[in-house]
């Protein structure tokens, strides 16, 4: 990526005022200092005739052939693993970042940043990612309806969330945020390390605002990440009911408790 961003790209995303597609590339502030400083160096080259007869050929032919012959060998052994290496680690970081989505969704966010990405990377990913063997282990989640009682709600105007606890991973994750749309029991899920108002809310603003609008209502327990002054003070700013119910206890906390 870095090779490629020096050789073409870093002109194009210039021009286009570091965008990709009408959006802001990713690490626009790091591309643009790397731009400066390119910009600073002076690079001289001096062409070599590749193919010439033994018979014409001088000491800097001799020397071009041989560097050839060196650098073939290990781009061979080094460069395409390297490459490789760089391209999951890509893959891995768009992945965490995006909140843990599906292969699909990953390739769509990190197109959207700037950043291609193959869907085999991203497979691979996924696959090996101990985040999302950890949430499909623990997820207890059924969607249940009953009652009529999320009938006058429409898709995305009403919520119900907990925490559920993981096995910690390599990440530090030790909780997941689990948010369930009332209307169709629709899943959303965010790793954090420990269960927080803080956490919370980041959770709620990534994967339900951002995604699904600002809903009406959000049903929770009464622990103490849910209830305090700082949910208080960013439901009322956000305009929306935060309704409490009894822990643990199947016929309130619907979705989540059975």
């Amino acid at each position: 990526m870095v090779a490629n961003a020096l050789w073409g790209w870093l002109n194009r995303w210039k021009k286009a005022n570091w965008q990709r597609r009408g959006k802001p590339i990713w690490a626009a502030e790091i591309w643009q200092d790397i731009a400066a400083r390119v910009e600073k160096l002076t690079v001289k080259v001096r062409h070599v005739d590749a193919h010439v007869s033994k018979s014409q050929a001088n000491e800097e032919h001799h020397n071009n052939e041989q560097e050839d012959k060196a650098v073939k060998v290990k781009v061979s052994q080094v460069d395409l693993d390297w490459q490789h290496k760089g391209e999951v680690f890509l893959a891995c970081w768009a992945h965490d970042a995006s909140g843990h989505q599906g292969r699909d969704a990953t390739y769509r966010w990190a197109r959207d940043q700037g950043v291609d990405l193959t869907m085999d990377n991203i497979s691979q990913v996924i696959h090996n990612c101990e985040t999302c063997s950890a949430i499909k282990q623990a997820k207890r989640v059924k969607p249940l309806w009953y009652g009529g009682r999320w009938l006058k709600y429409r898709y995305g105007e009403a919520w119900q969330i907990d925490y559920i606890t993981l096995p910690q991973t390599r990440q530090g994750k030790h909780y997941v945020l689990t948010m369930v749309e009332a209307t169709t029991g629709w899943l959303e899920t965010y790793p954090v390390p420990h269960a927080t108002a803080r956490n919370t809310v980041l959770g709620l603003e990534k994967q339900v605002l951002w995604r699904h609008g600002t809903p009406e209502r959000i049903e929770s327990d009464n622990g103490t990440h849910f209830k305090n002054s700082l949910i208080n003070t960013w439901a009322r700013e956000h305009g929306l009911e935060w309704i409490y119910h009894i822990p643990y206890h199947a016929p309130a906390a619907g979705k989540f408790e059975r």
